[in-house]
């Protein structure tokens, strides 16, 4: 605390990233990071760009980044905003498209940056309680709102909701913004880009961090109609014209562009999930579903904070969020390469045998 700070700063609660533990000979399952390297186009062009031109200013539009995100998509270039990782893409939008006088409204178990956001923007918010099986029940945002958001694939759960359900909520909801937050739809969900066309007011945001395996380069972007890009860019403008370096605007348009390695990056990810999940079933874990490149996992003789530090051990770091307390026993593990996931197994039959 100091007597510099601004009222604004005395009121914040911060958002606390994954751990990044400096340690050696770690098995590291924490923050949903790729276990495997982008694709080797992507390290071409980052070596490309190591140039004489590094003394000149990055596009400020990501003119060719965006048109590639288009062209990938099936939409139109001004329909693509681009971002330093999606979570300045959500920040954006949290100004520019959320910030209404009713409060808007996400899951009570969701990503917790979101009430961060609400905290540091003065905006009202409603969290809406997951169901018992922590599914997220449409019905429950057909009301008055000043926007709605969620993670599809929602997290730390995993769980899905489906394409013919976000469309109800749409239908429910055309006066207010719907942001669908898609870090992670890559791993065995359907994206909701499609319905951009038919739907004004739905904002989809999506990162290269997870299934690109480019979290070091932090590059996120949102598809919505040309009025919703253009307020993101207005607040963009308003802060940092240049969020994208050479490095970055050049390495995911090297990655969108390589899709066979895209693909077989995914599906190796989905078979280690599904023999991930199967091997912790075996062990009297109850897995809840998922299309991420995480689990959501408990054991019912078995304390879930008790379970992590048995894992740190033993060198493996998964992630345990002691708040609210309806996931305390819960463990979120990323998805990692089969010798990771083979470390972990054989860990937890130690420490669930005890």
């Amino acid at each position: 605390m100091s007597q510099y700070w601004s009222a604004v700063v005395h009121g914040l609660t911060p958002y606390v990233p994954g751990e990044q533990p400096k340690l050696a000979n770690l098995v590291k399952l924490n923050t949903n990071e790729c276990p495997y390297g982008p694709s080797p186009r992507v390290l071409d062009a980052l070596r490309a760009e190591a140039a004489d031109t590094l003394r000149l200013y990055p596009d400020p539009n990501s003119d060719r980044l965006r048109a590639g995100i288009a062209a990938y998509h099936g939409v139109n270039a001004d329909q693509v905003f681009v971002g330093n990782g999606s979570d300045e893409v959500l920040a954006h939008a949290f100004m520019a498209l959320l910030k209404h006088d009713a409060p808007i409204l996400f899951p009570d178990i969701s990503y917790s940056f979101y009430p961060v956001y609400c905290g540091l923007y003065e905006i009202a918010y409603r969290q809406v309680p997951l169901t018992d099986a922590f599914e997220i029940r449409v019905d429950d945002y057909l009301t008055l709102n000043g926007g709605v958001i969620f993670p599809n694939p929602n997290a730390p759960t995993g769980r899905l909701l489906a394409l013919s359900e976000i469309e109800r909520l749409l239908a429910g909801n055309p006066d207010s913004v719907v942001v669908i937050d898609e870090a992670y739809i890559d791993f065995g969900g359907e994206s909701a880009v499609g319905l951009v066309a038919r739907y004004p007011q739905l904002l989809v945001t999506r990162t290269l961090s997870k299934s690109h395996a480019l979290a070091g380069l932090r590059v996120g972007y949102a598809i919505g109609q040309p009025h919703l890009i253009e307020a993101l860019n207005r607040v963009k403008d308003s802060f940092n014209s240049y969020p994208l370096d050479r490095f970055a605007q050049a390495g995911a348009l090297a990655s969108l562009q390589d899709h066979g390695y895209f693909e077989a990056l995914c599906a190796r990810v989905v078979a280690t999930r599904t023999r991930l999940v199967a091997a912790m079933s075996d062990m009297g874990f109850e897995v809840l579903p998922s299309t991420a490149n995480f689990i959501f996992a408990r054991h019912p003789a078995h304390d879930g904070a008790e379970l992590a530090a048995g894992l740190r051990e033993r060198s493996i770091i998964v992630r345990h969020f002691k708040q609210p307390a309806r996931i305390a026993p819960f463990l979120r593990i990323t998805i990692g390469t089969d010798a990771q996931c083979d470390a972990l197994i054989a860990a937890l039959k130690t420490l669930v045998a005890c």
